[in-house]
């Protein structure tokens, strides 16, 4: 930046190359110089009377004095070489930056707060840095000068702990560490103070990015800064954000020596048991946090066999969210409610009466665990996701029906650059999407999937073993699921029409698969159980 020896500081606004807010410095000849991105804007006067940028005009140092207000003592300015000067008849407070014992750059503090930078800031490393040879155990570094004789001062009455301050602001804090990366990687600890506003926090990990691992650690004030802290008298608060700072490590990686808790919590593993033994066998039960697909061929059963497990949920004391993409809320609430009283309500509600219809209505869909939502075919990925999410955490629902994913991804038409996506890519980028989901929000989810048409004479709805490798559309489909189930069924057997074989075809859980159980489809009643139950048995089971 040019220095301006006739004009004044008029403030700081908003710069227009870097977004920054505050850190354009305005000028009363015109010229502008943004700290954050060092754009500079010429004077509007024609000639203006400037210093060259490599032999800045420096304020003389005044004298060192205590700060009252903000509780720093002389001892502590003058060790640091923060004192009063005065510029155009007022006086300010200046921090020196020392290189080779050299005053090479200065920072300018106002009464009204305002500031300015004179000298070469490309140079002028750290402030406080030629206090501190290369090379210790821990360096701290705070967002401003102040700041930084204030964790000085509370570290030590005699300052002896390494303290360093960023030159112009959080904006610019990488910018001033890269430039001195060697001085600052030289401590095997770096303990970084910014401020507690959004600025300083992001700040405070594009430092702690540009060191090495286990070397970076976050300290987190109870305040804006640690002078706030040490005008109010919480200065034990600032030593605590010190010695409690938080190693950095890059999002998704965890210490293990954190997880003791996560360990002896049973959370992840508590189970609520199927409605069919032998899936309980295999599978041990059905948890949150997991995505079970379920896939047959049309006509198997696959929407029959998601409302039994609805229904079971809801009779275990579980909020259930139900997403039928093929059918109307109207119709999935006669499915469930069927299941109450062993009709098929969808056929027909002949010889039920109202009253049997309310308790029905009251034991399933109208108990209060259960959220639909009503809408019949494709709709926009990120619309589905976001009822899905709020079905999770609007409506605490534990578990959620998806039924089916073909029509889900229907919706999902376009890639990030505006591509028509085919099915593969479309599902790839759905299941992702349900698998972050679902660990997001810690529901339990069953998805319906298709298979793909087999080759041969035979089709799925003949009863042909499934396999992960059928699944219609992509890989990823068993690659993100935690179990995949597989329903088999004979359509045109004449005496195993009514059977379905339960085949476990993936088990992240205990690694166990094979065929689970058969359930048997009763037309009076409308139900699917593990054994051929009477119409009276059913009534005494339920």
């Amino acid at each position: 930046m040019d220095t301006h020896e006739e004009s004044t500081l008029l403030g700081h606004g908003p710069c227009d190359n870097c977004g920054s807010s505050d850190a354009n410095a305005e000028y009363s000849d015109g010229h502008t110089f943004c700290f954050s991105c060092e754009a500079h804007k010429p004077s509007t006067d024609h000639a203006p009377k400037t210093v060259n940028k490599r032999n800045p005009d420096l304020l003389p140092i005044g004298d060192y004095v205590s700060l009252a207000k903000r509780k720093i003592t002389e001892a502590t300015a003058r060790k640091f070489g923060y004192s009063t000067s005065t510029f155009k008849g007022q006086t300010v407070q200046i921090a020196n930056y020392k290189r080779n014992g050299q005053i090479i750059a200065q920072k300018v503090r106002f009464p009204t707060k305002d500031f300015m930078f004179v000298g070469n800031g490309k140079e002028c490393g750290l402030f406080g840095q030629h206090l501190w040879r290369n090379g210790g155990k821990t360096l701290c570094i705070t967002e401003g000068e102040i700041d930084c004789l204030t964790v000085s001062q509370v570290m030590s009455k005699d300052n002896k702990w390494p303290v360093v301050s960023i030159p112009q602001g959080a904006a610019g804090a990488a910018r001033a560490i890269k430039r001195e990366l060697e001085f600052v990687s030289s401590y095997q600890k770096v303990v970084i103070m910014m401020d507690s506003d959004e600025a300083g926090q992001k700040a405070a990990l594009e430092i702690a990015q540009l060191l090495k691992p286990n070397q970076a650690y976050i300290a987190e004030l109870p305040a804006k800064d640690p002078s706030e802290l040490m005008m109010a008298g919480r200065s034990p608060e600032i030593l605590t954000a010190f010695w409690e700072a938080k190693p950095y490590r890059p999002d998704g990686i965890v210490s293990g020596a954190d997880l003791w808790d996560e360990i002896i919590s049973d959370d992840d593993t508590d189970s609520v048991p199927w409605p069919y033994e032998g899936l309980n066998t295999i599978t041990h039960g059905l948890r949150k946090r997991e995505l079970v697909t379920l896939t047959a061929g049309s006509g198997v059963g696959k929407s029959q066999v998601c409302r039994e497990i609805a229904y079971h949920l809801i009779k275990q004391g579980e909020t259930v969210g139900y997403v039928a993409l093929e059918e109307n809320c109207k119709r999935t609430a006669l499915g469930l409610m069927g299941l109450a009283i062993n009709k098929p309500l969808h056929i027909s509600k002949e010889g039920v009466s109202n009253a049997d219809l309310k308790l029905a209505f009251d034991d399933t869909v109208g108990s209060g665990r259960v959220y639909l939502y009503d809408h019949f075919g494709s709709l926009s990925a990120n619309n589905l996701l976001d009822k899905i999410r709020y079905l999770a955490k609007g409506c605490d629902v534990s578990f959620i029906v998806l039924d089916h994913l073909s029509i889900a991804v229907s919706g999902l038409e376009n890639g990030s650059d505006g591509r028509a996506l085919d099915e593969r890519k479309a599902i790839d980028v759905l299941m992702t999407q349900l698998r972050s989901l679902v660990e997001e929000t810690g529901i339990g989810m069953i998805l319906v999937s298709h298979l793909r048409r087999p080759e041969g004479n035979k089709g799925f709805e003949e009863g042909i073993a499934t396999s992960l490798n059928a699944l219609r559309g992509s890989a990823s489909i068993a690659q993100l699921s935690d179990s995949v189930i597989g329903l088999e069924r004979n359509q045109q057997s004449e005496d195993e029409a009514n059977q379905v074989t339960v085949r476990v075809l993936k088990n992240r859980f205990s690694g166990e698969t094979g065929i689970a159980t058969t359930l048997y489809f009763d037309k009076q009643t409308g139900r699917l159980s593990e054994s051929e139950f009477t119409q009276d048995e059913f009534n005494a089971e339920y």
